[in-house]
């Protein structure tokens, strides 16, 4: 079976989003944190930024989508529970991986009241994800390769089935090539080149990624 964690999605890139709720404005800005200490260097940079802003809430998951073993949360002066709980909630099922939020408040004048502050935070980190473009963290695994040089057409013309990507060649009494492919197609691929080569060809791991 694949590793699902091998393979998830994470944000393109940064968004900002914003909502009005009773005349309260939340801007929501999401981005991909690959470490606790980068969400935590995300939130600091926004609370700089909007430093006149009544709260700077926010909500981080690092890891695979539902993650919660590296995960944290601020209600920032909001009554407790009311805007870092929900907005973690939000994340963590929203399918993303590495995903930090910080949903920024300006007071408008108006209570929201306990529930309403959660429908407010949650519909305001939904209502941003539901906009960003997504791209994918994968876990590479790299191998290098050595075989005949009869076999190097064969073998390039199989790269692409597995998603493998051919780094560094060397040609020598055989052929060597160093490759990445996703973890997930690793031991696909080795079964395919050892069919192909007879058992004749070589592999090794440098290391994965």
């Amino acid at each position: 079976m694949p590793d699902p964690n091998s393979r998830y999605p994470i944000p393109a890139l940064r968004l900002r989003d914003e909502l009005e709720v009773e005349r309260s404005r939340f801007i929501t800005t999401v981005q991909e944190v690959t470490s606790p200490e980068a969400a935590q260097a995300f939130v600091a940079e926004l609370k700089a930024e909007f430093t006149d802003a009544n709260h700077n809430c926010w909500a981080y998951l690092v890891g695979p989508p539902g993650s919660s073993d590296r995960i944290g949360l601020s209600d920032d002066g909001e009554p407790h529970g009311v805007a870092g709980k929900p907005m973690l909630t939000a994340l963590q099922h929203s399918g993303l991986g590495d995903t930090a939020v910080v949903v920024t408040r300006y007071f408008g004048g108006i209570k929201l009241g306990k529930g309403g502050m959660v429908k407010a935070y949650t519909a305001a980190v939904q209502t941003a994800l539901a906009k960003l473009p997504r791209g994918q963290r994968i876990a590479w695994a790299h191998l290098v390769i050595s075989f005949d040089y009869s076999l190097l057409a064969p073998l390039q013309r199989r790269l692409a089935d597995f998603e493998a990507e051919e780094l560094e060649s060397n040609y020598a009494d055989k052929v060597s090539l160093k490759i990445r492919l996703p973890r997930e197609q690793q031991a696909a691929f080795e079964k395919m080149f050892t069919d192909l080569t007879a058992g004749q060809g070589e592999f090794s791991r440098p290391g994965d990624s």
